[in-house]
C-alpha cells in the first residue's frame, strides 16, 4: 500500500481548511476596515462595529432570529430525543415504516415545498379557528422545528445505537421502569450528543432562508432575510461586524461543547 509523503498530506490538509476558512477570516479582517468599500483595506478601525449598534433594524432581526433559533433547538432536541428513541429502541411495530417516512420527510423534502405546505396549513387554520391571527414568530418556530427535528433525531438515533444496553437492562433488573431508566441511565450517557443536536439545529435556524420567507410575517424579519433584502442594495460592512460577532459567540459555545465532551470522556 502506496502512503503519501506527510508533507503532501500536510499540504493537501492546509489547502483544504484554506478554501473553507480563508473567506471568513477575510470576512473578520475586513469588519475593522475603516472603509466602506467591501474589498479594499484602508485602515483599522472599530467604526462598522459602532453603525452596527445603531442600526435598529438589523438587531431587532438579530433579536429575533436568535429567540426563534433557541426556542426551535430546545423543542427539536426533545421531540427528536423521543423519535430517535423510538426508532433505536423500539423494534418493529405496526405503522414504523410511516413512522420512519415522517420522521425522515424533512430531510428530503425541498424547503420551498415545506414552507408552502405549512403556510397552507396556517391559512386553513386561521380561516377555521381564527388563529393564528397573521404570520410571525410562532408560525416561523413551528416551520424551523418541522425541519430540525429530522436532523437532531438522526444525530441522536446513531448515538443511542451506540449505547452498551446492558446498563439500561441492569436498571430494569433492579426495578426501574423504563421511564426512569431513561431519565437517570440513558439521558445522561447521550448529554454530548444532545448538546451536539442543539447546536446544529440552533445553527439551521438562524441559517434559515426559505422557511422563514414563508412563514414571517410584517414586523417580523429574521436576520438572513434582513441581509437578503439588503443585498439588492449593497452590503455595508456592518454586515461584516455582526458576522464576525455571530462567529465569535458560536465558536465559543463550539469550544465549551467540545471540552465538556472531552471530560465526560476522559
Amino acid at each position: 500500500m502506496i502512503r503519501p509523503h506527510p508533507v503532501l498530506r500536510a499540504l493537501v490538509l492546509i489547502l483544504g481548511y484554506g478554501f473553507l476558512y480563508l473567506p471568513i477570516l477575510c470576512l473578520m479582517v475586513f469588519s475593522f476596515n475603516d472603509s466602506a468599500m467591501m474589498t479594499s483595506w484602508s485602515g483599522f478601525s472599530f467604526r462598522w462595529y459602532v453603525e452596527l449598534f445603531n442600526d435598529r433594524a438589523l438587531l431587532d432581526a438579530a433579536r429575533l432570529s436568535l429567540l426563534i433559533a433557541v426556542l426551535t433547538a430546545t423543542t427539536a432536541v426533545v421531540i427528536g430525543t423521543w423519535a430517535a428513541y423510538v426508532l433505536a429502541r423500539m423494534g418493529r411495530f405496526r405503522g414504523i415504516s410511516l413512522y420512519i417516512g415522517m420522521v425522515s420527510a424533512p430531510l428530503v423534502v425541498p424547503e420551498v415545498v415545506l414552507g408552502i405546505s405549512l403556510l397552507l396549513m396556517f391559512v386553513e387554520i386561521s380561516n377555521l379557528f381564527g388563529w393564528p391571527d397573521g404570520n410571525g414568530v410562532f408560525t416561523i418556530w413551528v416551520g424551523h422545528v418541522t425541519l430540525c427535528m429530522a436532523y437532531v433525531a438522526v444525530v441522536i438515533q446513531a448515538r443511542i445505537r451506540d449505547l452498551d444496553r446492558s446498563l439500561e437492562e441492569a436498571a430494569l433488573d433492579l426495578g426501574a421502569t423504563p421511564l426512569k431508566v431513561f431519565f437517570l441511565v440513558t439521558l445522561p450517557l447521550i448529554i454530548p450528543a444532545l448538546l451536539a443536536a442543539w447546536l446544529l439545529a440552533f445553527t439551521l435556524s438562524l441559517d434559515d432562508v426559505v422557511i422563514a420567507s414563508f412563514l414571517s410575517g410584517p414586523g417580523y424579519t429574521t436576520l438572513p432575510l434582513e441581509v437578503f433584502s439588503r443585498v439588492r442594495l449593497g452590503l455595508k460592512p456592518e454586515i461584516n461586524a455582526l458576522a464576525t460577532l455571530f462567529i465569535l459567540v458560536v465558536g465559543l459555545f463550539v469550544v465549551i461543547a467540545n471540552r465538556m465532551q472531552w471530560r465526560k470522556q476522559v
